[in-house]
């Protein structure tokens, strides 16, 4: 049973399972964030500008690779043993780049900005110096990108309520008590948008956004909440596509800001919203994205999807999948003008929460076979997640017809 096949009532539960699964845990219980800021935040609040003071071009020297084969990098594991560990697995394989850290999941930034920065108060001492840890990505030649969280920000949700979304006189937050900020409000954009155009300043060659999109399940309990819609209020289309318009809006927004820094732009999206003509309920539509950037990375770890594209335990079939999802995803691709680098996060974990005989330890078998169907359909980028960077050894992650170091 392919995916085109399936009934719409089975469709949307697969996304709805999709869309609730994180990275490595199953969600919580529902909670709130009070609604009282720090005095501290809010003069930090007031004195958020329009833009940041703009820092010194640096003078870093970085070459894009033959193609990005990178992988996840959390500030927790920058210095020391692992740091060492994870330059050591780039410099003998055919890895060669790191998506870092910028801004993390909760809303702060894993480094410390300088004085005058305005969002000095967000700093974290996590990584101890970015402009050294530049240096040795330069010069070991590893291609740096910085993620950059952007709807997901628990930190400027509890500050800013007004930018986010309300529920009675809280802040909504999920069930893993995480707060989203509002996609429908520009000041947030520009608040995400200005610390991107820092990291490029600062020397990283990629801004990748991450969480680019409405809560999961927004079409479900929006009618619930308080929160502004700005210039989408009156706009003659359905909600979902309001929600639409405006996530797509943003990256188009991010892009054209970006571009004098001579950077490249990329999103991270669910691998589902490829299969769908849109996911209106996070605003996300897979070929309106990828329109405005330079690179697409999709989440396709087999263990997010239910059965899907005729194999019913995806799981245990990680080149079926990933060779499934790059076909369908090429001809999403191929329709476009000037379609984006496809660069599609792969799954180096092992997703034990889908139960017994749903599931495999995924070592260097399974690793090797995502990579292996992605070659196989002419896709050689692509970035690996394990949220400890706790990788497995021994993979090849040579391209096919191409020479591995050292021969």
């Amino acid at each position: 049973m392919g995916v085109f096949t399936m009934n719409k009532k089975f469709l949307s539960f697969g996304l709805s399972f999709y869309l609730l699964v994180p990275h490595i845990a199953f969600a919580k219980e529902e909670k709130v964030i009070p609604k009282q800021p720090t005095k501290q935040m809010e003069i930090m609040v007031k004195q958020w500008p329009d833009s940041l003071p703009r820092m010194k071009n640096n003078s870093f020297q970085f070459t894009y690779p033959d193609a990005v084969r990178g992988i996840y990098v959390n500030a927790n594991s920058i210095g020391g043993n692992k740091w060492n560990q994870l330059i050591d697995l780039i410099k003998t394989t055919d890895l060669n780049a790191m998506v870092i850290d910028y801004k993390e999941d909760h809303g702060n930034l894993t480094f410390m900005p300088e004085e005058s920065s305005s969002y000095r108060k967000i700093g974290s001492n996590s990584i101890k110096n970015m402009t050294a840890l530049l240096g040795q990505l330069e010069k070991e030649k590893i291609y740096p990108i910085a993620r950059i969280v952007v709807f997901k920000d628990s930190v400027l949700a509890k500050e800013k309520p007004e930018w986010s979304f309300v529920e009675g006189e809280k802040v909504w937050t999920n069930g893993r008590g995480e707060a989203f900020v509002n996609p429908f409000e520009e000041k947030v954009w520009d608040y995400n948008v200005n610390l991107a155009i820092e990291a490029a300043k600062m020397g990283f060659q990629e801004i990748q956004f991450d969480y680019v999109r409405f809560p999961e399940g927004f079409e479900n309990k929006g009618d619930k909440l308080t929160y502004t819609k700005g210039d989408y209020e009156n706009l003659n289309k359905s909600e979902g596509q309001k929600r639409v318009e405006a996530v797509t809006d943003f990256v188009q927004y991010a892009k054209e800001k970006l571009e004098p820094y001579n950077v490249k732009v990329s999103v991270d999206i669910f691998g589902y919203t490829a299969t769908l003509e849109e996911a209106p309920g996070i605003g996300q539509n897979f070929s309106k994205i990828s329109n405005h950037v330079d690179v697409i990375s999709s989440m396709i770890y087999p263990s997010h999807w239910t059965a899907y594209f005729g194999i019913e335990k995806p799981d245990l079939h990680p080149y079926e999948l990933v060779s499934e999802y790059t076909k369908m995803e090429k001809k999403k691709l191929n329709e476009l003008k000037n379609p984006p680098i496809s660069r599609p996060w792969l799954q180096d974990f092992t997703a034990a929460w889908l139960g017994k005989d749903n599931y495999q330890v995924y070592g260097k078998e399974e690793v090797q076979k995502q990579i292996e169907a992605l070659n196989d359909q002419g896709v050689n980028e692509f970035l690996l997640w394990n949220a400890g960077n706790n990788y497995t050894k021994n993979v090849d992650y040579t391209p096919k017809n191409e020479e591995k170091k050292g021969d």
